[in-house]
C-alpha cells in the first residue's frame, strides 16, 4: 500500500501552507472553548510547521452554519486559546476568501500563524464548489490535511482545494490516524481483538463484516446486542433493537464460525422498566440472563458479561474499541462499558479507540492516559474500517 506524504517529505521553508485542522470545538454560551481537544491534537503539527519556517494559514468549520454568516460560529475564540498554547501570536481573519484575506496572507512572516474564519460560512465549502475552491487556493502554495474528522467528506477544504495545488501532505495527526486504524489492524500483533457497541447492527454491518477477517475475537455490546439476540432465537422485551437487521446478524455469526472467529454475546444484561435518558435515570432494575420480558429493555451488559469481556480482552495483543456497552451517560447503566474502558487502558496491548462515544467514555472513566491511540473521527473512523477510501486522504500526494 502506498504510503501517504506527510510535512516530513516537502521543502516548507517560506511556503505559504493552507492546512486544513479540525477545530469544531464545543463553545459554551459565552463563546468559550469547553473542551480542547482537538486544539491539542493540533499542535504538533502546527509546531513542526513552524521550525520548518512556514507561514501558516489554518482552516477549519465549526457546527452547522449553513453557508450563513453565524458569529455563536466563529472561530474566533480558538485564535487566543491557540496563541497560548503556541506560546506565539495566532492572527484571527474574519473571514476565509476574498482580497482582504490574500493580503493578509501576503504580509504573513515565516513560522507565523494566522486562522480563517469559519469555512462553513460559505456555501461553498460543503457542495465543493469549484469558485470556492479556487479562491481558498489562490492563498496557498501547498496544502495540509490534517483533519481526519472530516476526510471521509469531499468539501472544498478537504477535496476542491488539494486538488489545485502541486504539492499535498498529511499533518501528523492524519498520519497516526492511518497507522493506527489502518496498519496496525491490517497487520495487528495478535490475539487481536475488537469491542463493537453502540446501538445499531447497521451502522456496524460493514465493519464487523471486515473485521471477521482480521480480527481473533469480536465483542458484542450495547444494543447491538439485542438485534443478535433476536438472531439466536432470544425474546428482547422492549429493548432498542433493529428488527429487520435480524437476517445479516445471522450471516455475521455464520462467517464468525466458518472463520474460527470468537464471536461473543452477552451472557446477562441489565434491564430496567422505564429509561428517561433526558433525567438521566432508570427506573427498577435488575440482572436477567435469559428472555428479557415485555415491559423492560436492556441498558447495560451484566456482571458476568462484565468478567468474559474481561477475560477475552486481558489476553490480546492489539485491542481495537468502538462503541459503549450501554447507557453509560446514566451512572446506573455505565458500569459495563467503565469494567471494559478500564480493562482496555490497563492492558499492555496496543488499544486503539475508534472515535465517537467510545473516546467520551474512556475519558469519563479516567483512563484516557493510558490507552495508546485514541480516533479523532467519528463517521471517517467507521468508513476507513469499512475499507472505504476517505476523499481528504485519496487526493494527497503518495510515495
Amino acid at each position: 500500500m502506498a504510503k501517504v506524504k506527510t510535512i516530513d517529505d516537502i521543502n516548507l521553508e517560506g511556503k505559504k501552507v493552507f492546512v486544513r485542522v479540525d477545530f469544531n470545538v464545543p463553545l459554551d454560551a459565552d463563546g468559550s472553548v469547553t473542551d480542547e481537544t482537538r486544539v491539542n491534537a493540533a499542535l504538533p503539527t502546527i509546531t513542526e510547521l513552524r521550525a520548518k519556517g512556514a507561514k501558516i494559514i489554518l482552516a477549519s468549520h465549526l457546527g452547522r452554519p449553513k453557508g450563513q454568516r453565524n458569529e455563536s460560529m466563529s472561530l474566533a475564540p480558538v485564535a487566543p486559546l491557540l496563541a497560548q498554547k503556541l506560546g506565539a501570536p495566532v492572527l484571527f481573519l474574519d473571514d476565509c476568501v476574498g482580497e482582504n484575506i490574500e493580503s493578509a496572507v501576503d504580509s504573513l512572516q515565516n513560522s507565523q500563524v494566522a486562522l480563517l474564519e469559519n469555512l462553513r460560512f460559505h456555501e461553498g465549502e460543503t457542495n465543493n464548489d469549484d469558485t470556492f475552491a479556487a479562491s481558498l487556493a489562490k492563498i496557498a502554495d501547498v496544502y495540509v490535511n490534517d483533519a481526519f474528522g472530516t476526510a471521509h467528506r469531499a468539501h472544498a477544504s478537504t477535496f476542491g482545494v488539494p486538488s489545485l495545488l502541486d504539492e499535498k501532505v498529511s499533518g501528523y495527526l492524519i498520519a497516526k490516524e492511518l497507522e493506527f486504524l489502518g496498519e496496525k489492524t491490517n497487520d495487528p500483533s495478535r490475539p487481536f481483538v475488537v469491542i463493537l457497541g453502540g446501538a445499531k447492527v447497521s451502522d456496524k454491518i460493514t465493519v464487523i463484516d471486515k473485521l471477521l477477517d482480521k480480527a481473533d475475537t469480536i465483542i458484542i455490546g450495547g444494543a447491538m446486542a439485542y438485534t443478535f439476540a433476536l438472531a439466536n432465537g432470544k425474546k428482547v422485551g422492549d429493548s432498542l433493537c433493529e428488527a429487520d437487521k435480524v437476517d445479516l446478524a445471522k450471516d455475521a455469526l455464520v462467517k464468525a464460525r466458518q472463520n474460527g472467529v470468537k464471536f461473543l454475546l452477552p451472557v446477562d444484561t441489565l434491564i430496567t422498566d422505564s429509561l428517561d435518558f433526558d433525567a438521566k435515570s432508570i427506573g427498577e432494575s435488575k440482572v436477567t440472563e435469559g428472555d428479557i420480558p415485555d415491559g423492560w429493555e436492556g441498558v447495560d451488559i451484566g456482571p458476568e458479561t462484565i468478567k468474559l469481556y474481561q477475560d477475552a480482552i486481558s489476553g490480546a495483543e492489539t485491542i481495537l474499541w468502538n462503541g459503549p456497552m450501554g447507557v453509560f451517560e446514566i451512572e446506573e447503566s455505565s458500569k459495563g462499558t467503565f469494567a471494559v474502558a478500564k480493562t482496555v487502558a490497563t492492558s499492555s496491548a496496543v488499544s486503539i479507540i475508534g472515535g465517537g462515544d467510545s473516546v467520551k467514555a474512556i475519558n469519563r472513566s479516567g483512563h484516557s492516559q493510558s490507552v495508546t491511540f485514541m480516533s479523532t473521527g467519528g463517521g471517517a473512523s467507521l468508513e476507513f474500517l469499512e475499507g472505504k477510501e476517505l476523499p481528504g486522504v485519496s487526493i494527497l500526494d503518495h510515495h
